[in-house]
């Protein structure tokens, strides 16, 4: 009561629910503080009515701690929440300020030190510094090697495009070289617009394999994995990927559905909780896994938390947009970067990219803006 107290003294008065709807056309802010972190997700018809008409009137909604309607550490969001221009938080972020689609309901978010000592982070989000300072520059004492050999086997007869969008994610992401050993028709169709792509077996440091193998290419991904090489392995080679690989060098990139599939339950179960879902799978394999969508989850055997890759905009939920994410992380795996943060850089590289360039731009146009990202990242 001492804080409704001291609102009244300040001026502040009490108004009923006809009134604060006849008001929000005339106020500049709404003040959300309806709950708090500890609420479940949901209104109540009297409350969700109000944030139902902030939201149809174009109300400027500034939260405290979260939108009221969400919850602190999912990614739910009930049709009834808020939807906040701004959200203020205390002592520590919240889960959902990050996840989507929960974190677009909290606007831009400022955390406010109220002295509490931080506790170890279960989720880690990445901003562009942390990219910056991972990703593999090369110097001087640099070649082709150095910068790492990526093999790709992807797409097939059927599906050649997914073999040559995943080459230029490789070659556009820096790879040192690209060798194209998965359908000749593949590496033709590549090497028409990557004249720099080589067909001739030789050394490889990391593969990408699986997208756009349709039915082909039965037993393949037990031949790559003999290699023992680092290798990305995406949408139709999941399903080749044995139970209890234990390979943490090893990068799944499934999308929910496939996750789900990979693990036998729904896909509503994976988007309902995605963090229980990836340490689920990566428990369940032994690789290291990568959950891709509006946020993109990774982690790995060895290590308990998981992180959060740079957010972009929803303009990359396009078709293609994963295969030349896969050739990205491949070319990230053949430079030498731990397989957790090559899944996160090269996710978050893309996404950056398409912030920087927002608009249709389909998936093969953001991979030759890929350098441009790449280059600033230093500036």
């Amino acid at each position: 009561m001492g804080g409704w107290e001291s609102y009244v003294d300040a001026g502040g008065r009490e108004v009923d629910q006809a009134a604060v709807l006849s008001l929000l056309g005339a106020v500049g802010i709404v003040v959300d503080g309806v709950y708090g972190v500890g609420a479940r997700a949901g209104l109540p018809p009297r409350v969700a009515d109000v944030a139902t008409a902030c939201r149809e009137r174009g109300a400027h909604v500034v939260a405290v701690d979260l939108p009221s309607g969400l919850e602190a550490d999912s990614c739910v969001v009930p049709p009834d929440a808020f939807s906040a221009v701004r959200t203020v938080t205390f002592g520590t972020y919240k889960r959902c300020h990050f996840f989507e689609p929960a974190r677009s309901r909290c606007g831009r978010v400022t955390l406010v030190d109220i002295g509490l000592e931080p506790s170890g982070a279960g989720v880690v989000a990445w901003e562009r510094a942390d990219v910056a300072a991972a990703w593999p520059y090369p110097d001087a004492t640099s070649d082709k090697y150095a910068r790492g050999v990526v093999g790709v086997d992807t797409g097939s007869p059927d599906y050649p495009g997914a073999g040559v969008l995943s080459t230029l994610g490789a070659v556009y992401a820096g790879a040192g070289m690209v060798r194209s050993l998965g359908a000749e028709r593949v590496f033709e169709a590549a090497s028409r617009i990557l004249p720099n792509v080589v067909r001739a077996d030789g050394r490889v440091q990391a593969w990408l394999a699986g997208s756009g193998w349709g039915s082909h290419h039965d037993g393949r991904l037990a031949e790559l994995l003999e290699t023992g090489l680092p290798m990305v392995v995406d949408a139709d080679g999941l399903a080749q990927v044995p139970d209890g690989l234990r390979r943490p060098d090893v990068l799944l990139t499934p999308h929910a559905g496939e996750l789900a599939k990979l693990l036998g339950i729904e896909r509503a179960d994976v988007t309902a909780d995605p963090v229980a879902a990836v340490r689920t799978a990566v428990k369940r394999f032994g690789t290291t896994v990568m959950l891709k969508g509006a946020t993109q989850y990774v982690s790995g055997p060895d290590d308990d938390r998981v992180q959060l890759a740079v957010p972009g905009p929803a303009w990359t939920a396009q078709a293609g947009s994963g295969d030349v994410l896969g050739g990205i992380c491949g070319t990230l795996l053949a430079a030498g970067l731990h397989p957790v943060v090559a899944a996160v850089c090269g996710a978050s590289i893309q996404a950056m990219t398409a912030a920087a360039h927002p608009g249709p731009y389909p998936p093969q146009d953001l991979a030759r803006m890929l350098p441009e990202t790449i280059a600033g990242l230093r500036a």
